[in-house]
């Protein structure tokens, strides 16, 4: 009896491993970093500021057409301004010291996926965010579209990004309460756009 149920439960952990080492191997996409985007806005009491981000690398995973990771660098020393397609040679540098980005210091941003909700086209992102070396979890909505080309398009149009989890202070109403109108808020938004082919 105890020869025939050791053969049973050793039966089951062949299984076992045979299922997780048959698991299908997700498909990568690489992130075409010449045709993605990173746009972001960043608001103060008198006005706002625009401007552009460029991606050093990225990958989009999927198991068939559902998004089951990735993530990607982007060169924090490539901040440009863009108010109304007009650079700001000054706020440039100003972004890039430490009052803002530290890009000296930090001279890449990355984003990780942990968590997808939904399958298809609309997604639900969760993932880790790591800006001047802290790291926090954010969430937003996603888009996904499969091209004809076979590339696919992966848009995130409004992420939500509170500056002051990441050490950026300056100028923040909820660090300097005395500060009056001269603020800037401490949420700035992201657009990402990536388009990856297998």
């Amino acid at each position: 009896m105890k020869l025939k149920i050791t053969s049973i439960l050793m039966l089951a952990l062949v299984a076992s491993f045979s299922f997780f080492a048959f698991k299908p191997k997700a498909d990568v996409y690489t992130v075409d970093v010449t045709k993605s985007t990173v746009n972001w806005e960043g608001k103060k009491f008198s006005g706002s500021h625009t401007g552009t981000i460029a991606l050093t690398s990225g990958n989009l995973q999927f198991n068939g057409k559902n998004l089951a990771g990735g993530g990607f660098i982007a060169n924090m020393t490539s901040i440009q301004t863009m108010d109304g397609d007009k650079p700001s040679p000054n706020l440039d540098k100003h972004l890039k010291n430490d009052d803002f980005f530290g890009v000296e210091k930090f001279p890449a941003a990355n984003f990780v996926i942990k968590k997808v909700e939904g399958t298809g086209t609309d997604v639900k992102i969760t993932g880790d965010l790591t800006i001047k070396g802290k790291t926090n979890s954010i969430s937003f909505p996603a888009k996904l579209t499969w091209n004809a080309d076979k590339t696919v398009t992966a848009v995130a149009e409004k992420i939500t990004v509170d500056r002051t989890k990441y050490g950026i202070e300056y100028k923040s109403k909820s660090i300097f309460s005395s500060i009056g109108d001269n603020f800037i808020y401490d949420d700035f938004t992201l657009a990402v756009k990536l388009v990856a082919k297998k």
